[in-house]
């Protein structure tokens, strides 16, 4: 609380005066207490600190008399403006009341104002002494922390010997001083004399390093600065404290004498190292009490069992009050209590056990996925754990495997059920025994009890009811020869009614024949064949046929089962093979063949290779594990298709003819040359003709003409030639020319005609052509007889009336040799 200083005058003033002169007159004065302060004293300046409660305990109102003065809560004087003491001392009162009027005291301040210095100038015209300066010699202090005062407490001082010739100031600075914390020392200048403004804490600020200063009035400095190391000395004023304010260990049930449970630390803020630090743990109380289980390290905190009785299922926590002490345990020391828990892990030391020693119970037969009976069990291990979680085992009466027991994980209960359905008619009653035990295996401690399984008596009673017909085996197999023909019985499958072990008025009926093989006997359930049975059909899996037959009864109940046919094989495929083969001649010069046989292994490789005695000119073949064939050239043939006769056996000698299509090909991989035969297959034929053969074409047909020419000339026997006289008989001349190929033109120049001419008839026959070579052949003939012309007419009659014409006898005489030269030298040209 902040004492306020009205200013003089004032109606509030005169009240506080008035209230001041009552607690004057009446109040009990305490110690009087002297300041020594510096005569000039600036406002808002600490002047110092006295103890308050040493007078009054707890006051609240307190008041200056001089209201020059205010006085704070903790008892630090202020001035409230500048002051100069004129007078060598001067006083005040501080008043203390506890506000209801009923204690009142009076603390007497007196402030005694420093000597001044009679001041000193150094004159610069004095001599200057030449000596060095010197390093003062610092002078051990030491504050004592959380000192009551009074304030300011004078500390120190520091003089220097250029004193004694100068007016001397001093001053400090550092911490304390001008910086943190401020205002906590100060120094009289004109003495040295340094104070303490107010107590300290050691562990805030354990120590200060201070420089003092000695200088003249003109700012000389006759020495370097004096480092004043103050210590503050440690107060034992901070009691030691559990670092965890919540602190949990936990520890094995059972588990050994002296087995660490955990270790408490505390923390001790005064000054480490000595008596003030020194630590002393203690358990003040254990929770619930006894026995005691616990005990503690003095000096480490380190908590140990003592006993191996620590039982959960009895206590499962426990609770430590602990000590820890300062200055080594001794009853003055300041001391701090803490709660910490130690809890007990569970082990599994209890086996469960029924709470009945029999059960009975009863259920109807051929009744499956039932839950006929709950067993309860009790375990005092921690409950939903491992060592509280039961495991139920069927020890005795499960031998056919109709009961399973489980354990439900949310009640812990046995829960008995029938997987497999029970026969009223074999068992009417089972009895079982069953046990229990832990999921976590039994603890090995000392004191636990040994393991042991509790057991108890199931009694199952069957029920007797109305049942339908049983399929017993479900599956039946009987055996059939490959090839049966239709027309065959098959014995088929039986059912059995159960409450007459018969199956007299079941009707049969077949749901399942895929290739329709069999047709069946609703009275019997006997089979009879409507195809031929064959193993090598796609619906035959690994020699088996399956047929599902529906057995019902007279009530409408049925039952269904499977009758698998088992096929035996027979021979009665020869071995097959790829009837068109590929060799490439860029990659290799032959060819594996690889038959399959359809027959089962008994009837199928090794296989027999043979060669066609037309193939092995040019082929070889070589048997490789009875298995393959290696169809190998004997020497690089064409590239073309050949045909390749063989035959393969199997090992019973059964074979088959067959007739490989072999391609030669110029190719590296088989798929190549394929593509190039489609190629060729799908390109249209282009058939070109040689020279020759047209050359022969062309020689034929004009012989064909010159036969029909001859033919017709023949029949022309009444006919005559007309003949032709010139004027010029002694001029004529006979030219006969024949012409192939181009030969030469006859001209004016080798051929001298007449003067004189009658009719000259000139005849010019094509021959023929040759395609090939664009041959044409001229044959130009003139016959001249007694002055005349004999002319052969293209396409004409030769004129009967023509007195002048030739008869057909010297027609002929003139054709005839003609015609055999030139059937020859046809027939030459066309052998060429």
């Amino acid at each position: 609380m902040a004492v306020a200083c009205a200013a003089p005058g004032s109606t509030l003033s005169k009240q506080l005066l008035f209230f001041l002169l009552v607690l004057v007159l009446f109040c009990d004065a305490c110690q009087k207490v002297s300041l020594h302060v510096p005569s000039h004293l600036k406002a808002e300046t600490p002047v110092g600190k006295v103890n308050l409660e040493e007078c009054l305990k707890s006051p609240s109102l307190i008041l200056s008399s001089d209201p020059a003065f205010r006085i704070l809560e903790d008892g630090t004087i202020y001035t409230t403006h500048d002051l100069l003491l004129s007078s060598e001392k001067r006083g005040f009162s501080i008043l203390l009341s506890d506000g209801q009027g009923q204690e009142q005291k009076k603390l007497e301040i007196v402030l005694s104002a420093r000597e001044k210095k009679v001041f000193r100038k150094r004159h610069t015209k004095e001599p200057v002494h030449n000596r060095s300066k010197r390093r003062w010699a610092p002078i051990p202090c030491s504050l004592m922390e959380n000192s009551l005062g009074p304030f300011p407490q004078h500390i120190q001082q520091i003089q220097s010997d250029a004193a004694q010739n100068y007016t001397i100031f001093y001053s400090i600075s550092g911490p304390g001083v001008d910086k943190e914390p401020y205002n906590l020392f100060y120094i009289e200048k004109d003495t040295g004399d340094i104070y303490c403004t107010r107590s300290i804490d050691r562990e805030q600020y354990d120590q200060f390093l201070v420089y003092g200063y000695a200088t003249t009035a003109d700012g000389y400095a006759p020495d370097y600065p004096l480092p004043l190391l103050f210590k503050v000395e440690d107060d034992n004023d901070n009691a030691p404290y559990f670092e965890t304010k919540l602190t949990v260990f936990s520890v094995p049930e059972n588990c050994r004498s002296g087995t660490s449970v955990g270790q408490v630390t505390a923390i001790d803020k005064d000054e480490p190292g000595t008596l003030h630090t020194r630590l002393k743990y203690k358990i003040l109380q254990q929770i619930p009490d006894q026995p005691k289980h616990f005990s503690i390290h003095p000096d480490t905190g380190v908590i140990t069992t003592t006993t191996p009785l620590l039982d959960r299922e009895k206590c499962d926590t426990y609770k430590l009050v602990m000590e820890v002490r300062d200055m080594g345990g001794q009853p003055f020391g300041l001391f701090t209590t803490g709660t910490i828990t130690i809890s007990l892990e569970d082990e599994n030391d209890n086996s469960p056990y029924f709470t009945q020693t029999s059960y009975t119970t009863e259920v109807e037969e051929n009744r499956i996925d039932v839950e006929i009976l709950r067993m309860v069990v009790h375990d005092q291990d921690l409950p939903n754990t491992p060592h509280s979680k039961a495991v139920y085992t069927i020890l005795k009466g499960n031998e056919n495997g109709n009961f399973k027991i489980t354990t439900d994980p949310n009640t812990n209960e046995g829960v008995l059920c029938v997987v497999k359905p029970l026969n009223y008619e074999v068992s009417r009653q089972v009895t079982l025994q069953i046990g229990v035990l832990n999921e976590a295996q039994f603890t090995n401690a000392a004191n636990a009890q040994p393991p042991t399984m509790c057991t108890t008596t199931v009694t199952v009673k069957i029920k007797d009811r109305d049942e339908g017909p049983e399929c017993q085996p479900p599956v039946k197999v009987i055996q059939s020869k490959d090839g049966l023909p239709a027309g065959q019985e098959l014995l088929g499958y039986k059912a059995v009614d159960p409450e007459t072990s018969s199956g007299e008025g079941l009707r049969y009926e077949m749901v399942g024949d895929e290739d329709n093989w069999f047709e069946i006997n609703k009275i019997t359930g006997d089979l009879r064949t409507v195809k031929v049975l064959d193993r090598e059909s796609k619906f035959v899996k690994n020699n088996q046929y399956n047929i599902s037959v529906v057995a019902t009864d007279t009530a409408g109940r049925s039952c269904t089962g499977t009758l698998v046919v088992l096929l035996e094989d027979f021979n009665d495929h020869p071995p097959q093979i790829d009837k068109e083969v590929t060799i490439c001649q860029q990659e290799k010069d032959f060819a594996v063949l690889e038959p399959i046989d359809l027959d089962g292994p008994d009837n199928g490789p090794p296989f027999q290779f043979l060669l066609d005695n037309s193939s092995s000119k040019l082929w070889t073949l070589e048997s490789q594990d009875g298995k393959r064939a290696i169809l190998r050239q004997r020497h690089n043939l064409n590239y073309n298709y050949y045909s390749v006769p063989i035959q393969i056996q199997d090992r019973h000698g059964f074979s088959a003819k067959h007739v490989l299509s072999v391609r030669v090909c110029d190719c590296t991989t088989p798929t190549e040359c394929r593509m190039a035969v489609k190629e060729e297959r799908d390109a249209k034929p282009n058939i070109i003709l040689g020279k020759w053969a047209i050359l022969a074409m062309v020689l034929g047909s004009a012989l064909l003409l010159c036969i029909l020419f001859t033919c017709f000339c023949v029949t022309t026997t009444k006919r005559t030639v007309k003949k032709c006289f010139p004027d010029d008989v002694a001029q004529q001349n006979l030219i006969v020319s024949n012409t192939e190929g181009p030969g030469e033109e006859v001209t004016e120049a080798n051929i001298r005609l007449p003067t004189q001419t009658a009719n000259i008839c000139d005849t010019s026959t094509s021959v023929g052509t040759l395609g090939g070579q664009g041959i044409k052949t001229q044959q130009s003939f003139e016959m001249v007889k007694g002055g005349h012309t004999l002319e052969s007419h293209k396409g004409g009659v030769l004129g009967a009336a023509d007195p002048g014409r030739y008869a057909y006898t010297d027609w002929q005489t003139f054709t005839q040799p003609r015609l055999g030269e030139e059937s020859i030298r046809g027939h030459t040209l066309i052998k060429n």
